[in-house]
């Protein structure tokens, strides 16, 4: 029997409760309220979330939705939800630590999006600073509680966030970040932030130090998390079941797909050259290299702001309020490369496309990094995450704030890339050879993930790479090496990626794949009548989900 309560008010209610329950998460969502708060990362805060989602699932189950809109917002909900309820009976949150996206990185990189121009802001900053010790505390709780019960994250994982640690805290060089970011309030300083900042800095000093000397020793040696674990992960990330083993040959065969043509771009560059020879003469093209973070924010500022100008009204519709992009350079001791993150619900924060130099990078070359802009900014994230913020209309509020599917998301924004190369953006062959290496790398990243993970051996016919012999980090550094441009140190970053964050990687060819298939089949049903720019906002309009749910509604555009 139906309770008589709306999705959207299921919804409301659950955004709401999230965002007292974790006011980090509400500051990631843009919700408003939160922000001189940590949420209780102890096991008790965790278990707290999970019954939120729990009884959030029941509420879903017993109500009636009354359109099509609110079926999709329902089945939406449910999915990841119960995604969540599924990971946290399987005991994954005590093994999550990972170097790039765990809460362990979350409780510092939340201050970047606070805002920091009146008193009243900065005391919201050294309230919530105050407020670190303790959450980190309840951090460590639960992963201890974890290793108490053999659910423990594999030591290259923890190492490594040990090393963010000290980087975070002073420990390496400079001043810790929160006494740096204290320092940066001037005379709007409350009294208390240098205190403040020295604790929450020492509070990450002494995190890595139980990381290193506790949390290690009871850490497993063995990188791979196996099938139940990865199956469960890919799920999560991508929204589909997959079928691994198909999957990982179709990621052979991308990768020499891509590789070939590649090959080719770089042959009418210099005939003859390889490939990396090729790159190293690109990088040392005058008009194609930025020196410094401020050349580097000013090149992306532009080149966004020109694509915005460009695509909006012939390819896509791009509301006002989403035509402004920020540009920022994330501080550093976490991975490096580009990452997006959404605007507030009230849009007074903007979207923010950010760069993640490496220690002591100041030189870059545009030619690799156009495509990142059109990944991170429009039509990629940018585009589709704004569009989805504003569309209060005919999507519920967890729908337009709290869901993000990395196979919806990230399949779009590689998507994005493939479509500017489709509509002539890429004519200059040095961009387009950045380009081709980022769809190579993307490949990589599903034969990588997949194969680590599940300890499957190299196929016969692999680019004549390693054939018959199993996944090691070494030769997973290697394909990278010989399949991709990226320098040496961005390939340590990403292979310590992959092994530490299960099924993610695979979630953008996975999901450009949907994305691609499903335009072509609109292709052929609508024939002559067909519309790019309808296609694309009807598709933006459906919001973000699983790539299974998002196949079978892109059929009905």
């Amino acid at each position: 029997m139906s309770t008589g309560v709306s999705i959207a008010a299921i919804a409301d209610a659950y955004i709401d409760e999230l965002a007292a329950l974790n006011p980090m998460e509400a500051t990631f969502m843009g919700v408003a309220g939160h922000d001189d708060r940590l949420p209780d990362l102890s096991p008790e805060g965790v278990a707290a979330e999970a019954d939120l989602a729990r009884r959030t699932l029941a509420s879903l189950a017993a109500a009636a939705p009354e359109d099509d809109r609110e079926r999709v917002a329902a089945a939406v909900m449910t999915e990841r939800l119960g995604l969540q309820v599924e990971r946290y009976e399987a005991g994954l949150h005590h093994s999550g630590l990972n170097v790039v996206a765990s809460d362990l990185q979350a409780v510092r990189s939340v201050f970047d999006l606070m805002p920091k121009t009146t008193a009243e802001e900065w005391e919201a900053v050294a309230v919530r600073m105050a407020a670190l010790p303790a959450a980190l505390a309840g951090l460590r709780a639960t992963l201890a509680e974890g290793a108490g019960v053999g659910q423990v994250p594999a030591r290259r994982q923890v190492m490594e966030c040990a090393a963010q640690c000290r980087r975070w805290a002073g420990l390496e060089e400079g001043a810790g970040f929160f006494a740096g970011l204290a320092g940066e309030a001037g005379v709007l300083a409350p009294s208390r932030i240098a205190e403040v900042g020295e604790q929450a800095d020492h509070a990450y000093a002494e995190l890595g130090d139980f990381l290193r000397h506790e949390l290690a020793p009871a850490a497993r040696d063995h990188d791979p998390v196996g099938r139940e674990a990865y199956s469960l992960g890919a799920r999560v990330f991508t929204g589909a079941d997959l079928d691994l083993e198909a999957t990982y040959a179709w990621g052979w065969e991308e990768l020499a797909r891509i590789s070939a043509q590649a090959t080719a771009t770089a042959g009418a560059i210099r005939p003859g050259a390889a490939l990396r020879e090729v790159a190293a003469a690109l990088d040392e093209e005058d008009d194609r290299v930025l020196v410094g973070a401020e050349a580097l924010l000013s090149w992306m500022q532009g080149l966004s702001d020109t694509a915005v100008a460009d695509l909006a009204g012939v390819h896509f519709d791009i509301p006002e309020p989403i035509r402004t992009l920020r540009c920022a350079v994330s501080p550093p001791g976490g991975s490096s490369g580009a990452y997006y993150t959404g605007p507030s619900e009230d849009f007074t924060r903007p979207g923010t496309m950010w760069w993640s130099p490496m220690p002591g990078q100041e030189r870059f070359t545009t030619w690799r990094e156009v495509t990142t802009v059109y990944h991170e900014g429009v039509p990629g994230h940018h585009l589709q995450v704004a569009q989805v913020a504003l569309n209060a209309a005919s999507l519920t509020r967890y729908q337009r704030v709290g869901c993000f599917v990395s196979g919806h998301g990230e399949g779009w924004a590689l998507y994005a890339e493939r479509l500017m190369d489709e509509l002539g953006y890429f004519a200059d062959a040095g961009e387009r050879l950045g380009m081709l290496d980022a769809q190579a790398f993307r490949a990589a990243r599903v034969v990588l993930d997949i194969g680590a993970h599940l300890e499957l051996s190299i196929p016969p016919n692999a680019l004549g790479f390693h054939e018959g012999e199993a996944w090691s980090p070494s030769l997973m550094r290697e394909l990278l090496a010989t399949h991709t441009l990226l320098d040496e140190p961005y390939i340590v970053d990403e292979v310590n990626r992959y092994l530490g964050w299960p099924g993610q990687a695979i979630s953008y060819k996975v999901g450009e794949k949907v994305w691609l298939e499903a335009r072509a089949d609109a292709q052929r049903r609508h024939g002559a009548s067909f519309d790019l720019k309808a296609f694309h906002a009807a598709a933006l309009d459906l919001g973000p989900m699983g790539l299974d749910p998002l196949q079978a509604e892109l059929a009905r555009i």
